[in-house]
């Protein structure tokens, strides 16, 4: 795999955030988003940013981004129940919220407002991730992955390239994907997509093509990479990684395992 372009590379304020945000600098991000919300009160990208964040933050707290947990199905089925922060909890879930309620109010004049459609799907999607990875509730998180993914289908259909959309697709086909057949076939029944090649490819495109969501993809990537035992690819995947957001120890300490 080639080396990728660098997602976050303007002095944009949410570009400011988001990179901080990977480098696990939460308080500044947490600074830069909420000025920017000051900045901008009608725009729900602000608090989904912000709630972004909070999850991110979590995280890196509660260690569940990594990517042995991922590799391993025995590990992550028998992965012990997590203590959320209460605190971290309502900050996310008020962020969120006031997102929704901004992004609403926009769709409700203009349905097909690609800015209020790109905050409903990762609103979704971060409430997904916090419900599975947080909370250990995989069901509720399925019928959220479901709901992203059927917005992003929607926003992708107003702009096919808001490359970051496409990640909503390819977690809810990859993830899916991997369950036991008699799993997937009870998925299908409930309309979720669990193509898993079709997953990989729509988190390429994030990955090559994405902004804010691009290393995300590439994390994801990575997992995806080391469960086909194609170390080298992952290996290259977190490089890049380490490069671009050399604060960021989990890339670093994910990579070493693969030295």
């Amino acid at each position: 795999m080639s080396p990728i372009d660098e997602s976050l590379g303007s002095s944009a304020p949410l570009d400011i955030g988001f990179r901080e945000m990977y480098n696990l600098e939460f308080s500044d991000a947490h600074k830069t988003f909420q000025a920017y919300l000051m900045a901008h009160p009608e725009d729900p990208f602000g608090p989904t940013s912000d709630g972004a964040a909070y999850l991110f933050d979590e995280f890196d707290r509660l260690g569940v981004l990594q990517t042995e947990l991922f590799v391993d199905d025995e590990k992550f089925k028998g992965r012990e129940k997590t203590s959320p922060d209460p605190t971290v909890r309502a900050e996310f879930h008020g962020a969120l919220a006031q997102s929704q309620e901004l992004a609403d109010a926009i769709l409700q004049r203009s349905p097909n407002d690609p800015n209020a459609l790109f905050a409903t799907v990762l609103n979704l999607g971060l409430e997904s991730d916090y419900l599975a990875l947080v909370e250990k509730r995989d069901l509720a998180s399925v019928a959220y992955t479901k709901r992203a993914g059927l917005a992003a289908e929607k926003l992708l259909a107003v702009d096919p390239t808001c490359y970051d959309a496409y990640l909503a697709i390819g977690v809810e086909n990859y993830i899916l994907g991997l369950k036991p057949a008699p799993v997937r076939w009870l998925l299908r029944l409930y309309g979720a997509e669990t193509d898993k090649e079709r997953g990989i490819q729509k988190l390429q495109l994030t990955a090559t093509k994405g902004h804010y969501l691009m290393p995300f993809a590439r994390l994801l990537l990575a997992v995806a990479a080391l469960r086909d035992k194609h170390r080298n690819q992952a290996k290259e995947l977190l490089q890049d990684l380490v490069r671009e957001f050399p604060n960021n120890q989990l890339y670093r300490r994910e990579l070493s395992r693969l030295q």
